[in-house]
C-alpha cells in the first residue's frame, strides 16, 4: 500500500507540473508527439514490428516504475537494455522501417515537386484498350502476367532489373512478352509514360504473412512493389486465370473487362482529374482480399 501511494503522490506532482506549466508551445509539442505515435502505431498495425512494440512498452513502464520505487539493479539493467534495444531494432526492423520512409517520401507535401512523371500512366484511350485486350486474352489462355505502371514513385531501379523494351502499348507484344518459353516471359513488365519500358524486371517479394497461401510468387511480388510505391500492378493467375489489381499493399482480385477499363480509364490523365494516379478510390473488382 505505501508503494501504491507513493506512486500515486508522484503522479499527481506529474500532473500539477503539466497543467502548472501549460502553454501553446506545450499543447503543440503533445499534439506532435501524439501524431507521431499515431502514424507509428498505423504503420505497423498487423506487422511483425506490432509485437515488438507492445514489448518495448511493458519495458518502458518497468523502467519508470523501477526509477520511482529505487530499484537500481533492476532500472540499471532495463536501461541497458532499453540503449542497446534501439540498435538491435534498426538491424531486426530494416524493411518496416524503410517502408515508412518511403511512404513519407510518397506523399504529395511539396505540390508535385518531386513527381516522377510528366505524362501521365497511360496516353491514350487506345492503350487501355490493347491493355485489356491482352490481359483478357491471356486469361483466357491461363497465361501468367505481371505489369506494372509506374505513377510518382520512380522505378528506375525495377526498370534496371529488366531487359529494355521502350515500345508503343500494343495488345500483341504484351502478349508475345508473356508466352511462356520466351527470353522475356519471366518477370514483370513496366509501364512508365504510356509505355513498354522493360520486360523480365524483378519486383520484391512481400513479407507479409497474411497473405493467402493459395497465392503464388507472381502475387506475392505484385503486392510486395505496391507496398514500397504507389504503382498499380495488375496480374494474371497462371493456374486459374484471374485477372487482379495490387495498389497500396491490398490486392483486387476477379477483374473482368470492364471494370479492368475503368480502372485503366483512371490511369489516363484528364483536365478535371489530379495527376495523382488514385486521388480516389478505384475501381473495384467482385471480390478484395485486404492483406495488410
Amino acid at each position: 500500500m505505501v508503494q501504491v501511494s507513493y506512486l500515486w503522490q508522484q503522479f499527481l506532482v506529474l500532473m500539477n507540473s503539466l497543467v502548472g506549466s501549460l502553454s501553446w508551445r506545450n499543447i503543440l509539442d503533445v499534439l506532435v508527439v501524439a501524431m507521431a505515435i499515431y502514424y507509428i502505431i498505423k504503420l505497423v498495425r498487423q506487422t511483425r514490428a506490432n509485437s515488438v512494440l507492445k514489448g518495448l512498452a511493458v519495458i518502458l513502464v518497468l523502467t519508470w516504475v523501477s526509477d520511482l520505487l529505487e530499484l537500481s539493479a533492476t532500472n540499471w539493467i532495463l536501461r541497458q537494455l532499453i540503449n542497446t534495444g534501439v540498435i538491435v531494432l534498426v538491424v531486426l526492423f530494416q524493411p518496416e522501417l524503410r517502408r515508412g520512409l518511403e511512404q513519407i517520401g510518397r506523399r504529395n507535401i511539396s505540390g508535385g515537386m518531386f513527381a516522377g512523371s510528366e505524362r501521365g500512366p497511360m496516353s491514350s484511350e487506345h492503350d487501355i484498350q490493347e491493355m485489356v485486350h491482352a490481359l483478357t486474352n491471356l486469361s483466357r489462355r491461363k497465361v501468367g502476367a505481371l505489369i506494372v505502371i509506374e505513377n510518382n514513385t520512380g522505378l528506375k531501379d525495377i526498370i534496371a532489373s529488366g531487359t529494355m523494351v521502350d515500345a508503343e502499348i500494343s495488345s500483341g507484344l504484351i502478349e508475345n512478352i508473356f508466352e511462356p518459353n520466351t527470353p522475356l516471359h519471366d518477370g514483370a513488365v513496366v509501364i512508365r509514360n504510356g509505355r513498354i519500358t522493360a520486360a523480365a524486371c524483378f519486383l520484391p517479394l512481400s513479407e507479409d504473412s497474411s497473405i493467402s497461401r493459395e497465392l503464388g510468387t507472381r502475387h506475392r511480388a505484385a503486392i510486395g512493389i505496391s507496398e514500397s510505391t504507389d504503382a498499380t500492378v495488375l496480374i494474371v493467375s497462371e493456374e486459374t486465370g484471374t485477372i487482379s489489381m495490387a495498389h497500396d499493399g491490398h490486392l483486387t482480385r476477379y477483374l473482368d473487362a470492364k471494370t479492368l477499363s475503368g480502372i485503366l480509364t483512371e490511369l489516363l490523365p484528364s483536365e478535371d482529374a489530379p495527376h495523382h494516379l488514385f486521388g480516389r478510390s478505384p475501381a473495384k473488382g467482385r471480390k478484395e482480399d485486404e492483406v495488410k
